[in-house]
């Protein structure tokens, strides 16, 4: 079975895949160390590392190379091309030859607008024929973006029929629109992890099938890594958890 199989299936489990989203090469190893069966990656956190603002095609080289060290792992790999930077057909197959198993692919522009549903659907459809092994998760920002909500389910079956093969929706959706979308569309949906809000199992009830954390995970390490150095300068007790320097070593990626 090839790594872009694996990923299909890793869709009609009957649990949702909980897709935790790394940013450099240490932070998809130590996943894959914690056990998940597939990594993706933030694009908030591969701008930031690289002192790059997210969502406006700045990150198209790191976003790539990264990409091509992350393939190299035991798990599928997914990549978060936003909106396809300034060649996405071209950048699909640079992808599918890495060894990559699939890619998101945002209908937002410049993180203000909304693509027109049939230039993206056309857009899809080109991605799949340049690179048909890798799943496509159309990415649709209606409510991410808080616009238009209510084409939020034309476009994804529009896209599905385009040959997306999923749809993930970021955002704040209650129950009844999680289950309308998830009826409505004929290829797995894919939810961004809410703290506070809906649980993996909640939504694996409502038929969602993969759940990713975003850019919550990236996030988190940088608050954690203030927090422990305000907690050096204060002389308090360091929080437990943290690896060590022998852990951190292992971690590294094979070419």
């Amino acid at each position: 079975m090839t790594v872009q199989e694996t990923f299909r299936r890793l869709h009609h489990m009957p649990h949702p895949l909980v897709l935790p989203n790394a940013w450099d090469c240490a932070s998809a190893a130590a996943l894959v160390a914690a056990g998940f069966p597939a990594i993706g990656t933030t694009s908030l956190g591969v701008a930031a590392i690289a002192g790059l603002v997210d969502g406006v095609g700045s990150t198209r080289d790191q976003t790539l190379a990264l990409a091509r060290r992350l393939a190299t792992l035991p798990v599928p790999v997914t990549i978060d091309i936003e909106a396809g930077f300034d060649d996405p057909v071209t950048l699909a197959r640079e992808l599918a030859h890495a060894g990559v198993a699939g890619i998101n692919l945002e209908d937002s522009r410049a993180g203000t607008s909304l693509a027109d549903p049939d230039d993206q659907a056309d857009l899809i459809a080109a991605v799949k024929s340049a690179a048909p092994q890798l799943f496509l998760n159309a990415r649709v920002d209606t409510y991410w973006l808080d616009i238009d909500t209510p084409a939020t389910i034309s476009r994804a079956r529009r896209y599905a029929e385009a040959g997306a093969d999923g749809v993930f929706v970021p955002g704040a959706l209650d129950e009844p629109t999680i289950a309308s979308l998830v009826a409505s569309v004929p290829v797995p949906i894919n939810l961004l992890y809410q703290p506070g809000g809906h649980t993996v199992d909640g939504l694996g009830e409502l038929g969602v099938r993969r759940v990713s954390t975003g850019s919550l995970l990236f996030r988190a390490a940088i608050g954690a890594a203030v927090e422990t150095a305000l907690t050096v300068r204060h002389n308090s007790a360091l929080p437990t958890g943290i690896p060590s320097y022998a852990e951190i070593q292992d971690l590294h990626i094979q070419n």
